[in-house]
């Protein structure tokens, strides 16, 4: 329970710095000329509701790769802090980032319209991603997780007593001594 409390304070994290940009950008009419707009001293209405929603998908994607990765690395390591790095920075953290840096050239296109409404939303969903996977995601994420330590990795009691009983774990890998004995072939 903790772990979603924590990716959805987390994630408010993104949007609140985005709409601070985009008030200075395009309602006070910074960087006008660099983006070729007149400034109209406000902005849509529908924009912020529409970009909060959108990035709080891409946002909770991200975030169950990289917790479902720590995951596993905490049920083959039991070590929290080490999970935390080998599963969201080293692992599956490059390839979040990847994925955002191929976002980043049609977002960019966007934001370069003439149409003002579609260019706030460009620029918004580029700064947003930028921020929600270079530092909130991978760096706040981590730093967090390994604060909470153990409690990251934690179950309510029902949960953990259902996922024994039917051995339900994130990972393949047998938890007996029986994985390095060979298997019994029988023809016939």
């Amino acid at each position: 329970m903790r772990l979603p409390l924590k990716a959805i304070a987390m994630y408010l994290l993104s949007p609140t710095a985005t709409f601070g940009v985009l008030v200075r950008i395009f309602q006070d009419g910074r960087l006008h000329n660099l983006l070729g707009f007149d400034p109209t001293g406000n902005i849509e209405p529908d924009m912020p509701i529409m970009l909060f929603g959108l990035t709080f998908g891409l946002s909770v994607d991200y975030e169950v790769f990289l917790v479902s990765r720590m995951r596993e690395q905490y049920d083959q390591l039991g070590d929290s802090t080490q999970a935390a790095a080998t599963g969201r920075l080293r692992s599956i953290g490059r390839l979040v980032a990847s994925a955002a840096l191929l976002m980043y050239v049609p977002l960019a296109a966007i934001g370069m319209s003439d149409v003002l409404t579609i260019k706030l939303f460009g620029v918004g969903m580029v700064f947003v991603v930028l921020v929600d996977v270079l530092v909130v995601c991978t760096l706040l994420g981590a730093a967090v997780t390994r604060l909470l330590g153990r409690a990251a990795s934690w179950a309510p009691a029902p949960l953990a007593r259902f996922y024994d009983r039917f051995g339900i774990k994130e990972t393949d890998v047998p938890s007996d001594d029986t994985a390095d004995k060979p298997v019994p072939v029988t023809v016939g």
